[in-house]
This record gives structure tokens, C-alpha cells and sequence, in this order.
């Protein structure tokens, strides 16, 4: 049999590299099309790109309490006055420059010039109305209130609920905080961008009637500002006044895109809630550590000890110090926290034998440049349409692409398993669900907010690369567009 020659064998070899580098460049540019559509109706009850050939034209924000044919406008949803407070508050969208420990700067996005955004608190019942400005984000912005409940109106999501405000414009978001909790904040213009930037906040609603006792509370916001994690705006160890015997209730926030998992040396303590909701009978834990996926908050509730520190630390590098005096053992061994049989089950919160009107399969993967739903990215994956009253199944399967934290907006939903195994503890209830590689979660949805709601992966970079979709009610329309016509790209 004849032998290849040496010059064949480099002729093979340079076609099957350019044939592999023509795939890597064709799969990257059909990934930039996911991103950067040229025009889509994400409220249609498919999303097929509307291109020049079938240019339906984007209806402007003047017609946006307009109800459009067939249905109501998600833009005309709003939440009825009534009597309750009114606690108003301006943030305005701006470049500006950050002094950095080392002494250097860097240029950064901020609202009203803080990194992260003030912390908007306020208490449950109140109206809470917000003034967005823009200064020079030149791509435009808007207010996404992560984990909050409230008129599809107010999502602040860019080409579904509003058209992003420009530089010089102006946005009013009101709703009801009828939720108490720990939440946050984020521009949802080109998310994966304008988070990292700095555009982001805490967001706390109190309880009118507090179910804990403790002296004193903080937020401790955890970020990725330019390719460096902070807490609370800082890359260094956070201090924290502390006395003893003190109890305090911490309010952690992961808004950054990766997995952090925490560790408390010095004290035991109690996960109060996940992602503003309560835990049934909280039990209490010593030595272990807890995983916060992109999106989730978790509340902690610990005593200070009569003598000596608390340490609160990531894998990353991020440490909070409590208190003062001797440092606590720093030990290796922490158990990993389980959230499926932590607490008292609630008898009247069942996960088992609940009403179901239909159920869907949502496989989480990846595949080179793009990250997708069932095998679909971004407006290709059709969306799950229901009616209002609606109770509905979701089984979540990660199979690929690293974590997926998954946040559905304008719901919380009930965790009812974890690989086929019912929970067994306390109800849990979420907004945004971390799945791990080869994990499979059973959720259940009551279709209860009429409107357009997406449903992504808070790993920002993973929905900016397809894994994000809608929840959309039937007969909810919306006068605004995705896609490179109209600038509004919620995900980029």
C-alpha cells in the first residue's frame, strides 16, 4: 500500500485545521447573532427574528400603554394606588472613576457614584418609587429588581418591559414591596457588561413584624467589579464592628457570575432565609461551609463569642472580620451545607401530590461558544406559555457548561426535589435555583403575575451566550423589541 508523502500529510493536515478553524469561527459568529438579533418580539408565543425582509418596525415608548391587538400590554401593568406610603429615591446611571487600594484608578459604571449602588431600604407595604437617570451610559440602561414581585411594567428589562433609557433620559419604576426580604438590584441592558461594570445594588425590604431577634444587621454584597471580586466595594478584608455577645444578622448577596462557597470559624449560626424567604424552624450549624450561586442571598443569623473574632470567608480570597481580639481556629473539615433537609417540614407547604396543569423539561448544556435551553439558544427557544391560575412543573437537568444558577422573574417558586429525592425539610422557596453538573431539580411555578418574564442562567456570561428564555402569559403583548434595531439587548 502506498505511503502519504510528507507534503499530502501537511496538505491533510492544514485542510482539517482550516476546516476546524472555519466551524470555531461560524459557530462563534451564529453565537454573536444569539446575542445581537437584528429585531424580536420576545412576547410572541414563538421568537423568530424579524429581519429586514419582514421588518414589522418597533412601536415607540409613546405607545406603550397602548393595549396592542389580541391582548394586554405587559407596558400597562401597573400596580393601583392606594394608601399606602410612598418612599421615593433618585439613582442616576453614570461613568465615573474609582480609586482603587493600590493607589490606581480604574474608569467604572456606578449609580450615584458608589460602588456598589446605595443600599435601598425600605419596609414591607410600602410604594416604593424610583427615579432612574442616565448620564453617559451611551449603550443605554435600565433597573432589573432582582427577586422582587411586581407589575411586568416595572421588570426593567430591556425590549421586554421598556425600551433602555439613553443618556439624558429619564425612567419612573413603582411597585409594592409586599415581599420583606433581601434582594438586590442591576441594570438588565447588557447585563454581562453593565453589572460588571458596577451598575448594582442592595435592595432590603424589612418586616413589619420581625420573626428573629438580633441587635443589628448589615448587607454584605459580593461582586466581580472588572475582574475583581469585592465585598461590600472592597478587594481587601472587610472589618466589622462587632461586640460581644452581640447577635447579628448578615444579609449576603452573591451578585458576581461564579459559585462562592463560604466557610464561618468562630461561632455557629443559622440560615435565616434564602433568597429573601424564611426557613421553617432554622436549625442551628457548626463548622460547615455553603455554596451562594450568581443571584442567590442568603441570611445569617450568629451570636459574637465573649472573647475573640468571627471569620466569614470565601474559596476566592474574600474574608469579613466580626468583632475584635483573638482570631478563631480556622479549621479544614466543614461539612457541606444541604438546604434539601435543613429545617421542620410546613404541613400546609406540601411538595408532594400538588396539582399539576402541565409540566416542562429544561436541559441546561453547553456546547462550544454557545450555552443552551433543550438544545436552543436565546429568542430560537420557544417559550412556555400559560394562563393565569396556572400550577406548573419545571424538571431542571444540568448536563453541561459548568453551574447554572437559574432565576425566573416576577415569581418565586417551591423547590419540591433533588435528583428524584423529595425534599424533606422545611419548605423552600426561590428565585434562583443553583444546579451543579448532573443535578436534576423538580420546581413548581403558580402562574399567579400575569405578563413576560424571563427565565436565564445569573451566571451573566452564560445568558449572554443563549441560556436565557420566557415564561409568557397568553394574551400579554409588549410594544418593545430585542435586537440590534431598536439597541435593547437584555443580555449581551
Amino acid at each position: 500500500m502506498r505511503r502519504l508523502g510528507w507534503k499530502r500529510k501537511i496538505g491533510f493536515a492544514v485542510l482539517g485545521l482550516a476546516l476546524l478553524l472555519g466551524a470555531v469561527i461560524g459557530t462563534y459568529f451564529w453565537q454573536i447573532r444569539m446575542q445581537k438579533p437584528y429585531e424580536v418580539n420576545m412576547g410572541g408565543s414563538h421568537h423568530m427574528e424579524e429581519g429586514a425582509a419582514h421588518d414589522h418596525g418597533s412601536v415607540q415608548a409613546s405607545a406603550a400603554n397602548q393595549v396592542m391587538p389580541g391582548g394586554r400590554s405587559c407596558a400597562a401593568i401597573t400596580e393601583d394606588a392606594g394608601n399606602e406610603a410612598v418612599r421615593e429615591f433618585r439613582l442616576t446611571a453614570a461613568q465615573t472613576v474609582k480609586e482603587l487600594e493600590n493607589g490606581t484608578t480604574e474608569q467604572v459604571w456606578a449609580f450615584n457614584g458608589s460602588i456598589p449602588g446605595p443600599e435601598i431600604r425600605v419596609t414591607e407595604g410600602e410604594r416604593v418609587r424610583v427615579i432612574l437617570d442616565n448620564k453617559d451610559i451611551r449603550e443605554g440602561v435600565t433597573v432589573h429588581w432582582h427577586g422582587i414581585v411586581l407589575p411586568c411594567s416595572q421588570d426593567g428589562v430591556a425590549g421586554v418591559t421598556q425600551d433602555a433609557v439613553n443618556p439624558g433620559e429619564q425612567f419612573t419604576y413603582e411597585f409594592i414591596a409586599d415581599s420583606p426580604g433581601t434582594y438586590w438590584y442591576h441594570s438588565h441592558q447588557a447585563s454581562s457588561e453593565q453589572v460588571k461594570k458596577g451598575l448594582l445594588g442592595p435592595l432590603i425590604v424589612e418586616p413589619k413584624e420581625e420573626a428573629f431577634d438580633y441587635d443589628r444587621e448589615m448587607s454584605l454584597l459580593i461582586q466581580e467589579l472588572n475582574g475583581v471580586y469585592r465585598m461590600n466595594g472592597s478587594a481587601r478584608v472587610l472589618p466589622v464592628e462587632a461586640a460581644p455577645g452581640e447577635t447579628l444578622r448578615l444579609r449576603m448577596i452573591q451578585a458576581a457570575n461564579e459559585t462562592e462557597t463560604f466557610s464561618v470559624s468562630g461561632a455557629s449560626y443559622r440560615i435565616l432565609a434564602m433568597d429573601g424567604h424564611d426557613f421553617n424552624a432554622p436549625g442551628v450549624l457548626d463548622h460547615h461551609k455553603f455554596r451562594m450561586g450568581a443571584g442567590q442571598r442568603y441570611d445569617l443569623l450568629l451570636q459574637m463569642p465573649q472573647n475573640g473574632k468571627v471569620v466569614i470567608a470565601s474559596e476566592s480570597g474574600l474574608q469579613v472580620i466580626l468583632g475584635t481580639g483573638s482570631d478563631p481556629v480556622i479549621r479544614s473539615d466543614h461539612a457541606l451545607f444541604t438546604w434539601t433537609d435543613y429545617g421542620v417540614p410546613d404541613p400546609g407547604a406540601p411538595v408532594a401530590d400538588l396539582p399539576v396543569d402541565h409540566s416542562h423539561t429544561l436541559t441546561l448544556d453547553q456546547n462550544l461558544f454557545i450555552n443552551s435551553i433543550n438544545g436552543k439558544s436565546f429568542h430560537e427557544i420557544p417559550p412556555i406559555i400559560v394562563n393565569e391560575g396556572d400550577r406548573v412543573k419545571l424538571t431542571i437537568t444540568n448536563i453541561g457548561g459548568g453551574d447554572h444558577p437559574f432565576h425566573l422573574h416576577g415569581h418565586r417558586f417551591q423547590v419540591l426535589s433533588r435528583n428524584g429525592v423529595p425534599l424533606s425539610g422545611s419548605p423552600v422557596y426561590l428565585d434562583t435555583l443553583l444546579t451543579q453538573q448532573d443535578e436534576t431539580f423538580e420546581i413548581y411555578v403558580k402562574a399567579d403575575n400575569p405578563g413576560l418574564w424571563m427565565m436565564h442562567c445569573h451566571n451573566l456570561m452564560h445568558a449572554s451566550m443563549g441560556m436565557s428564555m420566557m415564561l409568557n402569559y397568553e394574551g400579554v403583548t409588549t410594544p418593545y423589541r430585542v435586537g440590534t434595531k431598536s439597541g435593547n439587548l437584555p443580555d449581551l
